[in-house]
């Protein structure tokens, strides 16, 4: 079957090669302006940015099955594609224990002062007064969602003897005794929590979960963690909540309108003023600049391991659909 990767990285090749020596692969996204080239294709693999959009499939003739290197699936049309008798498959699982240690790395950066001691280190400053941390033994941490990024940090924090609030939708019961944390609700959570972290999708419910309201439960003192979706938390509450000594440290994988922050010529256009929110692209500089907040960009999944996961579920989910067995479908 004619094979087409798509948004191929030079680190990929190698091992698609070798296992669809016939395989077309390609730097370049699939869209409406190339898709003429590869209209024949039967099997499609891409990376988010590759818009299939019922327009481009209708264009795809012989296309059967798409695979995307990705968990989400949002860049395709899914309806769309089952009309035409085509399967999707996606990377279900494929960095939870690598997005939990991310976490940590960013807990341990704040609550130990690494980045503010590094640069004394850099500068020849060996007094300690400023860079004085904190035990995470003994200490509350306090988990909103309970997927299974969420769970891997629970089983973290066992070696850290640490105390665990769970904040979650559904419950279940044995996984609290099973890992020792207790569920609580919301407000209970963050006026008890040393440290907050969030491990949930982004949805119009959870939007601003974090919000100018409930900023003032927190434990005054704590620090604020986010490696899921940046719409989580308002932005202004992590300022309000560092200026008033609520927060003692924010620890950032992702930020609301992140994509934005590098497109700064297009902020003059009128049609990004109506799409950007430019109070918060404001507030991420205030965010990057300062010195009780250590942000990372959107880098938490991003380790060899991982990657690779997420290359041999793809090969997986393609062999699988030549033998007539898809799997990870959605």
């Amino acid at each position: 079957m004619k094979i087409v990767f798509f948004e191929v990285q030079d680190w990929e090749k190698e091992l698609l090669k070798k296992e669809f020596s016939e395989a077309l692969l390609t730097k370049e996204k699939l869209s409406l302006e190339n898709v003429e080239k590869y209209k024949e294709t039967e099997i499609i693999s891409c990376f988010i940015y590759s818009q299939i959009t019922k327009e481009l499939i209708d264009k795809m003739i012989n296309l059967k099955f798409i695979a995307t290197r990705s968990t989400g699936f949002d860049h395709i049309d899914i309806s769309y594609s089952k009309t035409k008798n085509i399967l999707v498959s996606n990377v279900p699982e494929y960095g939870s224990r690598t997005v939990a240690e991310h976490t940590f790395a960013l807990i341990l950066t704040l609550t130990k002062k690494i980045y503010q001691s590094i640069n004394q280190a850099k500068n020849f400053v060996f007094e300690h007064s400023a860079i004085r941390g904190i035990d995470l033994y003994g200490k509350t941490l306090g988990l909103i969602g309970l997927g299974k990024i969420g769970i891997e940090v629970v089983k973290i924090t066992k070696g850290f003897n640490m105390k665990v609030l769970v904040f979650t939708r559904t419950k279940k019961e044995e996984l609290a005794k099973e890992l020792g944390f207790e569920y609580t609700d919301l407000k209970t959570l963050l006026s008890n929590s040393d440290i907050i972290t969030l491990h949930l999708p982004y949805t119009k419910e959870t939007h601003h979960l974090i919000n100018k309201e409930n900023i003032f439960y927190f434990k005054r003192g704590s620090y604020l963690i986010n490696t899921a979706r940046g719409g989580l938390v308002e932005t202004e509450v992590m300022i309000i909540g560092l200026e008033k000594g609520i927060l003692a440290g924010v620890g950032l994988d992702v930020l609301e309108e992140e994509k934005h922050l590098t497109e700064e010529v297009v902020v003059l256009t009128a049609a990004y003023k109506k799409e950007v929110d430019l109070k918060t692209l404001v507030l991420n500089h205030l965010l990057i600049n300062h010195p009780r907040v250590v942000i990372t960009p959107h880098n938490a999944f991003n380790t060899i391991e991982a990657l690779k996961r997420i290359l041999l579920t793809t090969i997986e989910n393609i062999k699988k659909f030549q033998q007539s067995q898809p799997i990870n479908l959605v």
